[in-house]
């Protein structure tokens, strides 16, 4: 079976490209779970993130918007003396202030996947060329998120959560999981 070559090597990026990597993720609350890990990934490789995964999943409670808007200075003490996630204050602020985004936005009527793949046209795009770091599409999907409250949400991070929630296929021309 042929993959991309960025998941051969390791059976954790292998099952978590053959299962989840650019599956078209539709539920609101997921796509926000999945851009603020990669907001997370900032800096660091997607393998640190996948390991940690069910850490974050723990400390941020299940990543239930309602929750995470609502952490006080002493859950963020908690999380910045959590070994298992990334202790980077300025990435559990954005975390938080991305819930009280994500909460505004549904409170206003705008449904997070709607917005999301309104962008897409409602369908994923599939990336003929070399797979870039962005896209004049992922610098739009930015600048739209950041004038909703959004951080940690530059066009390289919105790229790779792109990639990751399947608005974009950027399989490798042989994989298995092109297309």
């Amino acid at each position: 079976m042929k993959r991309c070559a960025w998941a051969e090597g390791d059976a954790l990026l292998s099952i978590y490209h053959d299962e989840e990597w650019g599956v078209p993720e539709r539920d609101s609350r997921a796509l926000w779970e999945k851009l603020i890990l990669d907001g997370f990934q900032a800096g660091l490789s997607w393998l640190t993130i996948l390991r940690k995964r069910e850490a974050f999943r723990e400390a941020f409670e299940g990543f239930v918007p309602e929750k995470v808007a609502a952490f006080s200075e002493q859950k963020i003490e908690q999380l910045m003396g959590n070994a298992g996630i990334i202790r980077s204050r300025a990435k559990i602020m954005a975390a938080i202030g991305n819930a009280k985004a994500y909460l505004s936005m549904r409170e206003n009527g705008e449904d997070f996947s709607a917005f999301v793949w309104g962008f897409v046209g409602e369908e994923p795009l599939r990336n003929s060329g070399p797979v870039q770091a962005k896209t004049a599409l992922s610098e739009e999907i930015s600048k739209a998120l950041k004038k909703r409250g959004f951080k940690f949400v530059g066009p390289v991070i919105v790229y790779a959560w792109m990639q990751a929630c399947g608005l974009v296929d950027d399989h490798s021309p042989g994989c298995f999981r092109r297309g």
